[in-house]
């Protein structure tokens, strides 16, 4: 079969991909080497793509409660109750909440039904967790919500600031540019972040802010720069408009102060019952909440001598109660620097999610209508005479954290969620799920059938996922492509903006939704930013109002805009361009909470893991979520590596494998953000956070929440290997990893042992070594293959996992190698896996390293590992580091 040119399902990079089908639901994967986002480059998750679209899991029919349903029934049923709960509640007791996920079309269906029809602007997306205050900085300082740069600029800069950014795990495929741009004409990469992550490791300079610290210290770096003179003025006085205070709140020694004070809680004497934590050396007239002097010294020097400067920030900036700020300090830079609308610079905020950029195009968010247009009369009149709308919304809508609030207070009694999974992402999660469990109506549509946030449902509608899915989406340099369909929709699946039309129909609106297909969608769209265009904004696309279905199915990617959208003037009332002033905000330090907590993505999951949980590769490099936590929090917390331990905060507590770490800051800690109930008992990350949000953006602040960590002391700990997946009750602790037979589970618990949750019927096989509290017993199937088998210890060490997984559905070993945990010939310690695109372990590449690949590419030659995604090539760097340190101090 011909390869099928489609879009990856993930970051907000937007790879192209070649697909080729080559079974009812297989499809080969690899890159698409002629488009312009990545060239044939893929991450680890694009790579293994095919390893998720199978059918495990899927909501496949509708269902009303746990009952299957026909269309016309959950339909007439979600119709229904929309159409009472607006005539009794009014149109603001109705709110959507969708995602990124879904494709342009999906979104614009969706809000012009809530905003045009319905009659509320009560409709925001998941991407408010991530670009909000990406958004409000863009609109605060260009007038409208655009991005200046593309990605070639990565390849044309002689400097690269990644600012809350691991772009080597999050988007790698950015990370080779970044690479080939450093090996191809010396790139200078400095990386602004709390964390030593495996991206800082390889920088030229790591700048280890504190949490929060980013306005200052970006406040800082321009007064320095207009200090020196490097202040564009000519630029300024054409394209900038600037306030006449603007320049005196800059004063480079006082900002120097400002940083100091920007210290880690670490630095702050704590008081109340808990214990102190260790006090840092002090630095001397430290800067970046105690980053030395000259570190920010270095960083100065690197600013001023590369005017191709580009800074790429991302979530660690955006998701924080000042996101906003950041946005506008680190652009402030780039504005009085000229650094702007030109080869190699510019302020460059790079998306999380596939469609994240087309959501906002299409007006998604609730603060937006939709082609950037906001909520002015002129505004509302437009776009309720291009809809024909009969019921124009009046303003604004709720943002998430206040929707949710109002879900919970009872102000909203309809809530239709789309494609996401707010019960797991959302801060203070545990206060979402009450919110749920409140409203007296859950619609959900999504491609899984057993989702925290589908356990709230009223109503579960199934959806086409990706490989099913038919539309476009919109990458961070502003390129749309086709996301094309691959298989025939399961099922009864449909189509995200079919099923919004069908509701819209039944609610008596559907001479308004009558499209056939998404090109439909696609056109209407198009031709509507020509509202915007007449209003001077830079979204145009009405060259291709009246595309046909053919131009549609064959339509090539294209960035809206071109490379500098912003070079023919600002889409302001004068044309020009803001300074926006910013101040950092104050430390913030809870005696109860002595700890700051942050999270983060992993390389190889994505999201809440609906998808990537279920590859058995992806789930090598992090089968857990682990607690990062810093050698001296962790001595002083009574913490060791590999055990677990519970974060607490305010808002909630989870429990985490401990991972003992220099790269984590000390007074700090960090936990990933992808677990949920589904896959665990209790790491979901997001029960920690709290609601507080950025009071612009109202993006929540993810990455600066107070917390403290108390041991946890299992009597036993276990794991089991099985066919079929567990979720057993009453344990301190258990989380599951996806293996190629099936399921791996690893657990801790006190007190006796029910073995009927955690296994299979059948025949087993069975040791017991009462001195040592040790059990394991393997479970036959019927036709001898292994079904399951369980280790458990009270005081002694576990076997390996790899080998015992990789015999589910086997007949090869024998009972008694079953029992071991290993075969009778003794198997290659290859290592915890470094390369999951082709399989090599960390002793592989040891070994690589004594035969004489001393480098990075040579390691490559030799194992293959780093060739493919490159986001392990950090990882390999360090190894080798490590081998050649102690190459050296044996021949001292």
């Amino acid at each position: 079969m011909n390869a099928i040119r489609t879009t990856c399902a993930y970051c907000g990079v937007g790879c192209g991909i070649e697909a080729r089908v080559t079974g009812p639901r297989s499809v080969a994967i690899k890159g698409d080497a002629e488009h312009p986002a990545n060239h044939g480059r893929l991450c680890s998750k694009g790579t293994h793509l095919g390893e998720t679209v199978g059918l495990e899991g899927r909501l496949l029919h509708p269902m009303i409660g746990e009952d299957r349903a026909s269309w016309d029934e959950a339909l007439d049923l979600v119709a229904g109750r929309m159409r009472d709960c607006i005539a009794e509640h009014g149109p603001d007791s109705v709110a959507f909440y969708v995602s990124g996920q879904l494709l342009t079309e999906d979104y614009y269906a969706a809000n012009k039904l809530m905003k045009g029809f319905v009659g509320s602007a009560n409709i925001d997306t998941n991407s408010r967790l991530c670009m909000a205050s990406a958004v409000a900085a863009h609109n605060r300082a260009f007038g409208e919500d655009v991005v200046p740069c593309s990605y070639e600029d990565l390849e044309q800069a002689d400097l690269i600031l990644l600012v809350g950014s691991n772009t080597a795990w999050c988007h790698p495929v950015i990370w080779q540019r970044i690479e080939k741009a450093r090996e191809e004409r010396g790139t200078k990469l400095v990386v602004i972040d709390p964390r030593r992550t495996e991206t800082a490791e390889q920088a030229d300079l790591h700048v280890p802010v504190a949490p929060d610290g980013d306005v200052a210290l970006f406040n800082a770096l321009l007064a320095e720069m207009h200090e020196r003179g490097l202040v564009d003025e000519a630029y300024l006085a054409e394209q900038v408009e600037v306030d006449a205070e603007f320049w005196t709140t800059l004063s480079p020694s006082r900002l120097r102060e400002e940083l100091g004070e920007g210290l880690s809680p670490a630095n702050l004497t704590q008081t109340g019952s808990e214990q102190a934590l260790p006090r840092p050396l002090p630095q001397a007239a430290g800067v970046g909440g105690g980053v030395p002097a000259g570190t920010f010294d270095h960083l100065v020097e690197l600013v001023a001598s590369a005017p191709r400067t580009v800074t790429l920030f991302s979530q660690g900036a955006n998701q924080s109660v000042c996101g906003t700020d950041k946005g506008n300090a680190i652009i402030n830079l780039h504005l009085a620097t000229g650094r702007i609308n030109t080869p190699g610079a510019g302020p460059f905020s790079i998306t999380g999610q596939p469609n994240a950029m087309g959501g906002r195009e299409v007006g998604g968010l609730a603060n937006t209508l939709a082609c950037h247009l906001g909520f002015s009369e002129d505004e509302r009149s437009a776009v309720a005479a291009f809809w024909d709308a009969p019921n124009i919304c009046s303003g604004p809508g709720l943002k998430a954290v206040d929707l949710f609030r109002a879900v919970h207070s009872g102000e909203i009694k309809f809530l239709w969620v789309m494609a996401t999974n707010p019960a797991v992402s959302m801060p203070d999660s545990g206060f979402v799920r009450e919110a749920l469990a409140r409203c007296p109506t859950v619609v959900v549509s999504d491609v899984i059938a057993d989702t925290d946030t589908g356990r709230f449902a009223h109503v579960r509608l199934p959806a086409l996922a990706w490989g099913e899915k038919d539309g476009t989406v919109t990458n961070s340099e502003r390129r749309i492509s086709r996301q094309r369909a691959l298989f025939p929709p399961p099922g009864e699946a449909r189509a995200d903006w079919r099923i919004v039309a069908e509701v819209a129909t039944r609610l008596g609106w559907g001479e308004h939704f009558a499209w056939e297909s998404p090109a439909g969608v696609f056109r209407e769209f198009a031709a509507m930013t020509r509202l915007g265009v007449a209003r001077g904004k830079a979204l145009d696309l009405t060259a291709l109002a009246e595309i046909d279905d053919a131009a549609y199915e064959g339509m090539a990617p294209f960035q809206w805009g071109g490379a500098y959208p912003l070079a023919r003037g600002y889409p302001t009332a004068n044309g020009k361009a803001r300074l926006v002033g910013v101040t950092a905000p104050a430390v913030q330090a809870d005696s109860a909470y002595p700890l700051r907590l942050n999270t983060a993505r992993y390389r190889d999951q994505w999201h809440t893991m609906t998808r990537t949980g279920l590859s058995p590769t992806l789930s090598q490099h992090r089968p857990e979520a682990l607690l990062e936590v810093h050698p001296q929090d962790a001595l002083a917390q009574g913490l060791s590596d590999g055990g677990l331990a519970r974060v607490e905060s305010p808002s909630g507590a989870a429990v985490f494998r401990v991972r003992v770490t220099a790269a984590q800051r000390l007074g700090e800690i960090c936990v990933p953000m992808h677990w949920t109930d589904a896959m665990a008992n209790g790491a979901r990350a997001n029960r920690l956070p709290g609601q507080a949000a950025d009071p612009v953006s109202g993006q929540p602040g993810f990455k600066n929440a107070p917390a403290r960590v108390v041991p946890v002391k299992p009597e036993w700990r276990a794991f089991v290997a099985s066919r079929d997946a567990i979720a057993p009750a009453g344990l301190l602790y258990w989380s599951r990893s996806r293996v190629a037979g099936g399921w791996l589970t690893e657990l801790a618990g006190a007190g006796a042992v029910d073995l009927a949750e955690l296994l299979p019927a059948g025949e087993r096989v069975e040791v017991v070594d009462i001195a040592r509290g040790m059990r394991r017993i393997a479970v036959h199937a019927s036709d001898g293959s292994l079904a399951a088998a369980l280790y458990l210890t009270r005081s002694g060490e576990l076997p390996r996992r790899d080998w015992i997984a990789a015999q589910l559905g086997g007949t090869d070993a024998q009972p008694a190698e079953w029992l071991a945990g290993r075969p009778s010939t003794p198997m290659v310690d290859r290592g915890a896996i470094v390369c999951v695109c082709h399989g090599i372990g960390e002793k592989d590449i040891v070994t690589a390293f004594t035969a004489g690949a001393a480098t990075v590419a040579a390691v490559g030659v030799a194992t293959c590992a780093g060739t493919n995604c490159g986001s392990c090539r950090p990882a390999i760097a360090r190894l080798l580091d490590a081998c050649n340190t102690r190459e050296k101090e044996a021949a001292e």
